[in-house]
């Protein structure tokens, strides 16, 4: 994208992305405050369909290998970083705005002066922190082994579920999260989820993601802070993650709504409590869509460690298979339309042949003929 070509658009605020991103069209600028701006807001941010961002934060901080920025300039999206720029103070939501560059104008007053990011520059700063990974990983490791043996205890014990009316023992349970990749690896288990229909378990958002392709959750895990009032009401049974301690800030949101729920409190994040809910209530297998469990990822979402992740996954063990694994399980049976399809397909291409060879339609002629001879036709 040319930087010197001007983009005017409403400005629309939001210093949570994931909030921010339902509200966005073609015509606006995106004003964000995102220190490191994950992969999946900036694949949420280009679809939908914004030609610019403005960050007051530092898009990549250098804390660790962070492809977001990139991969949102790749897709067209002029990003300018203004950190501490006074944007959510002097901008109301939906005025119209002018980028110059990276110069934030409105009704010809400059109001802040930031950086455009380019992906050559951005290519070569993520090179740099790419060789640099073993500092991060020396220091998220040594924040997994205190936080282990904090929580030693709580996570060998394990947690007090409630009873659920939804049934999942003997069943495949399919865990969603709103992760890297979420939409591919939903694409990938639409035919795992017609065969074997599993368990539907999301995590926040993920309950709208399976909205988008179509689905309904079963169950749904979280602290509620990323997930529509639509998805919410749509039926499905309700889990609050509480703290350790038991404040539980989703379960206000749910009491607003009138909707009933449970209450688990547990150490880690959401996607630890809802692979053990569906591990304790006996799910025969237990296939992830969009979780989080190297290293980057859980950099991306500014987490310190992950030691209840670690534990949670030595637990469940054999039982979890991520989605990209799932191909092995799709059943390999055929409907009679496929075959029916290319059986058609392959008659036209004789056709074809036949049509464009005088020698062929001869051939063919002569057949036909002593065919109908030989009958007394």
């Amino acid at each position: 994208m040319n930087v010197s070509t001007e983009i005017t658009g409403r400005a629309r605020l939001g210093r949570r992305t994931k909030d921010l991103v339902k509200r966005l069209g073609p015509e606006d600028v995106a004003i964000v405050d995102h220190a490191d701006l994950d992969r999946v807001s900036a694949e949420e941010l280009a679809e939908s369909g914004i030609r610019a961002v403005v960050n007051v934060a530092r898009s990549t901080t250098g804390r660790f290998p962070n492809p977001g920025p990139l991969e949102l300039v790749r897709a067209g999206i002029r990003l300018v970083d203004a950190p501490g720029a006074p944007l959510f103070d002097l901008l109301t939501d939906g005025e119209l705005v002018r980028l110059d560059g990276g110069s934030v104008w409105r009704n010809g007053t400059l109001v802040a002066e930031g950086t455009v990011l380019d992906a050559v520059s951005l290519q070569e700063s993520l090179a740099d922190q790419e060789s640099r990974i073993a500092e991060a990983l020396a220091a998220f490791a040594e924040n997994t082994l205190r936080h282990l043996q904090e929580e030693a205890g709580t996570l060998a014990a394990g947690i007090e579920l409630p009873a659920l009316r939804t049934r999942i023992r003997d069943r495949h349970a399919l865990v969603v999260a709103r992760g890297p990749g979420y939409k591919s690896d939903l694409r990938m288990v639409r035919p795992y989820v017609r065969d074997f229909r599993p368990v539907l378990i999301a995590i926040d958002g993920g309950a709208d993601a399976l909205r988008e392709v179509g689905l309904s959750a079963d169950l749904i895990v979280g602290d509620f802070d990323s997930v529509s009032d639509a998805a919410l009401r749509a039926g499905a049974e309700l889990v609050v993650h509480a703290y350790p301690g038991g404040e539980a800030p989703g379960a206000e949101r749910l009491r607003g709504l009138g909707l009933g729920h449970h209450t688990v409190s547990a150490p880690g994040i959401s996607e630890d409590l809802a692979l053990q809910l569906a591990y304790e209530k006996g799910a025969a297998l237990i296939v992830a869509v969009g979780t989080h469990f190297n290293l980057v990822e859980f950099l991306e979402r500014d987490r310190a460690g992950m030691a209840s992740t670690f534990v949670t996954r030595l637990k469940v063990g054999e039982s979890l298979v991520d989605a990209k694994g799932v191909s092995r399980l799709v059943s390999r049976r055929v409907g009679i339309w496929p075959l029916a399809v290319f059986a058609l397909a392959g008659a036209a291409a004789i056709v074809g042949v036949v049509l464009a060879s005088p020698t062929l339609r001869n051939v063919i002629q002569s057949i036909t003929r002593a065919i109908a001879n030989g009958l007394g036709l």
